[in-house]
């Protein structure tokens, strides 16, 4: 379920009994996390045309399941272990070879299930396989007509997060109705895009999709990713431009799995927007589409290609980034092979041969790497050293084209400790950034008093943000508690102005009808970014709220 970066990183950890022992800051101990695997639900329906079901509901739980408190694996991983096992593709395995499977993955608990369809309505069960303790769970059972499939899914989905989390508190029908749910033919093209085997189908059902649901982002992100697969850059970037880097997790009252989905399918599609700006050379919308990205996950790979767009640019940052990269993942070839391409053009010849020497050590056939550690180093006597500007003709620095999100979130879900370290070496800004979009991810669902400890955890690491503060304010907004929410939001004007916390501000100020407090709060706002929408809505409310007020009682 990882790939070989983490893996090692992983390793280490375990073998490092002081750094096992290490937990988070005090202020933001983080909740260390269990794991799952969802299996295709088994058709039971004597109805044709519903097999696709059956991989609706793992797609569904990992959308509103995956957390930092449970991470739920995807549908790559549990394929890449159904392979390992001998388990072909669209085949339903028994229980004892789905047990082998969840054991293989070393997660917590697997989900099986069955659903059947009578023609009017669609009954769903779920059956939570506790790996730890070796015993299956009671089922639970959710009905519904067809149509409902979306409503079905997201009570089931509760129906499990209550077993695994006895204290999740959420009400049932709040956290159903909180779920936008997706137009079910639009679903139905969207799994059945991901079930096709030929490209074009892919971008046939996913066109579809998103057609049918023009909001529908992971859609989008699957056909940007088959038309990058296929060297179609264009719609590529078409397709992916579609999921805006604004698309952030937002706070509400009450859990909203579409957003919390919506975070990872933002930093998904612009790792993939920025590979196909990068092949179609707009090299200053690749850069920008990979820097959203590290902004928020210290990955090596987006160092990396952070790196290499830079090179492209000439800029002079490519070494940093690159040397960010080996700093994550020491083991990878590439990150030395691009830094010594870039020391070599800076005419740092020594500390080029040692990167290229470190690319070898980790991949010896390394035929690109061999040359130019030759070209450093000529034989003795004959003083030829190959121009830095032939080098540069000969190598060019190596993209990265995998995207270890999953990776990185399953040791997040498990391991704090690990964590910090990785963000120890970055910029505080994207450390903080982190726990705060954590901390949303949390609130989303449900887990009020773990977000707040990592939105305090945000506030502690960097000072300066005014995001922690307003994210608390949102937080204790959600709750009720309306006096600390100002608290929080002038502590974040303290800090310098902020639309948000302005906003926050005037919201609370028009719900108590202080009319004249919330129209500065939304003056301030439009002064600092005029075409704010929250606050033109706002104004329209508080100028309805005024001129109601100003209409003289009717007479009897």
């Amino acid at each position: 379920m990882k790939h070989a970066a983490v893996f090692v990183c992983l390793v280490s950890l375990l073998l490092c009994p002081s750094l096992r022992a290490q937990s988070a800051p005090a202020l933001g101990q983080s909740v260390l996390g269990q794991t799952m695997v969802v299996i295709p639900f088994e058709n039971n329906s004597p109805t044709p045309g519903l097999e696709w079901l059956g991989e609706s509901f793992p797609e569904t739980f990992h959308a509103q399941l995956n957390s930092p408190v449970l991470y739920v694996a995807s549908r790559d991983e549990r394929l890449r272990a159904c392979d390992r096992q001998g388990i072909p593709a669209g085949v339903h395995p028994s229980r004892a070879a789905l047990y082998r499977l969840a054991e293989q993955m070393d997660v917590d608990y697997a989900v099986l299930g069955s659903y059947k369809y009578d023609g009017q309505r669609l009954t769903a069960t779920a059956q939570l396989l506790d790996m730890r303790a070796e015993k299956l769970l009671p089922a639970v059972s959710e009905s519904a007509p067809l149509a409902d499939l979306g409503s079905l899914q997201s009570a089931l989905a509760w129906d499990l997060l209550r077993q695994i989390r006895s204290d999740f508190s959420t009400p049932k029908q709040t956290y159903v109705a909180s779920v936008a749910p997706i137009r079910l033919d639009a679903l139905e093209n969207y799994i059945r895009g991901m079930l096709a085997t030929r490209a074009e189908t892919k971008v046939q059902h996913y066109r579809e999709a998103t057609r049918l649901n023009p909001d529908y982002a992971q859609a989008w992100l699957e056909l940007g990713k088959t038309y990058y697969a296929q060297r179609a850059y264009e719609p590529a970037i078409a397709a992916l431009s579609q999921i805006q880097q604004s698309s952030s997790i937002p706070i509400s009252g009450a859990v909203t799995s579409g957003a919390v989905m919506s975070g990872a399918v933002v930093r998904e599609a612009n790792f993939y927007l920025g590979l196909a700006a990068y092949a179609h050379g707009d090299f200053a919308k690749s850069e920008s589409a990979f820097a959203f990205v590290a902004a928020r996950l210290p990955l090596a790979e987006v160092y990396n290609n952070l790196g290499v767009v830079a090179a492209r640019r000439g800029q002079k940052k490519a070494a940093e980034y690159f040397e960010r990269a080996i700093q994550n993942d020491p083991s990878d070839a590439d990150y030395h092979f691009n830094l010594g391409v870039t020391l070599t053009l800076a005419g740092d010849r020594a500390a080029a041969a040692r990167e290229l020497r470190a690319a070898l050590d980790h991949r010896p056939n390394d035929a690109e790497a061999r040359m130019m550690l030759d070209s450093q180093m000529p034989p003795a006597g004959t003083g030829a050293i190959v121009p830095s500007s032939a080098v540069s003709k000969a190598a060019f620095e190596r993209i990265k084209t995998n995207y270890e999100e999953d990776a990185f979130r399953q040791l997040t879900t498990q391991m704090q400790g690990w964590v910090e370290q990785q963000f120890a070496r970055s910029d505080p800004r994207a450390h903080a950034r982190f726990h705060v979009e954590r901390g949303k991810e949390l609130l989303a669902h449900g887990f009020t008093a773990e977000a707040e400890a990592e939105f305090r955890h945000a506030a502690a690491i960097d000072p300066s943000s005014t995001a922690p503060f307003t994210a608390l304010a949102e937080d204790f907004d959600a709750r009720g508690d309306t006096r600390e929410a100002r608290a929080q939001a002038e502590a974040a004007l303290r800090i310098r102005e902020s639309t948000e916390a302005y906003l926050i501000l005037a919201r609370l100020d028009l719900r108590e009808n202080r009319m004249e407090a919330a129209a500065q709060s939304i003056n301030r706002v439009l002064q600092l970014e005029p075409g704010n929408p929250a606050a033109q809505d706002l104004k329209r409310t508080l100028t309805a709220k005024l001129a109601e007020k100003a209409q003289p009682l009717s007479k009897p």
